[in-house]
């Protein structure tokens, strides 16, 4: 196994930070990181952000409601951005559209693809990262605090910075559960594999929080998918251009 697969398979999400900011030759190095990843179509159809003003950390804190948004050694932002096609299109009088479900797939992979870079980039430095999905709690209020124009949308943050603890590594589903070579195996075929999956992430949790907490991959995936979540947010790209009016 090579350093590259070593480190991919020993990531773990970082929660905890020292209270040490990364510089500017930092920070330049994971962007460029993140800008070496595939574009479809040399697109680059995203932005990236870094929020260092303390009142907006605290304000995109409270849409998350966690702590780490707020103590970091840095958070980036990860936008769709449409906005800079469109602003050129003006200038060369050729009007673009991007209001379909194409252009916010490529945006969407566009920025997941720069961020996994970064990351990796960041944990190769000895660096933390950690994802942070729920700033789209309230993704009206990502783009008033942020100040997006139309054809920007806010997918998801990372923090990253200086770990102040270990994190621990959770394992994910099972090779088999994963991979289908020709023909997609149904599920009931994978019950047993899955089955001894979710016993092990029973006592994974269990482990970790000292019996406080045991409950399956499945019994968690299954609760969480089962309730309505986000409904704003398909409001919310189209006021921002996407998806059609």
């Amino acid at each position: 196994m090579n350093s590259v697969i070593e480190l991919l398979n020993n990531h773990r999400s970082i929660r905890k930070f020292k209270d040490e900011a990364l510089d500017e030759e930092t920070i330049w190095t994971l962007v460029t990181a993140a800008q070496s990843a595939s574009t479809s179509s040399y697109v680059q159809a995203y932005s990236i952000m870094g929020i260092t003003d303390k009142d907006k950390k605290a304000a995109l804190r409270e849409i998350s409601t966690q702590p780490y948004v707020e103590h970091n050694g840095h958070l980036f932002v990860f936008l769709i951005d449409y906005n800079r096609h469109v602003e050129l299109s003006k200038d060369k009088g050729e009007p673009i559209a991007f209001d379909k479900t194409e252009q916010l797939i490529v945006g969407t992979v566009d920025a997941a693809l720069a961020a996994q870079n970064l990351a990796v980039a960041a944990e190769s430095m000895g660096l933390g990262i950690c994802y942070i999905g729920s700033l789209r709690n309230d993704m009206a209020r990502v783009i008033e605090i942020l100040e997006l124009p139309k054809g920007v949308v806010p997918l998801f943050g990372m923090v990253a910075g200086h770990p102040d603890h270990s994190g621990s590594k959770k394992e994910r589903l099972p090779f088999e559960a994963v991979y289908h070579e020709n023909t997609y195996q149904p599920v009931g075929e994978l019950k047993d594999v899955i089955d001894d999956y979710d016993t092990r992430i029973s006592d994974y949790y269990s482990e970790r929080t000292d019996g406080a907490r045991s409950d399956t991959w499945s019994d968690q995936v299954i609760g969480m998918l089962g309730q309505k979540q986000r409904l704003d947010v398909d409001g919310v790209l189209k006021n921002q251009g996407f998806l059609g009016q």
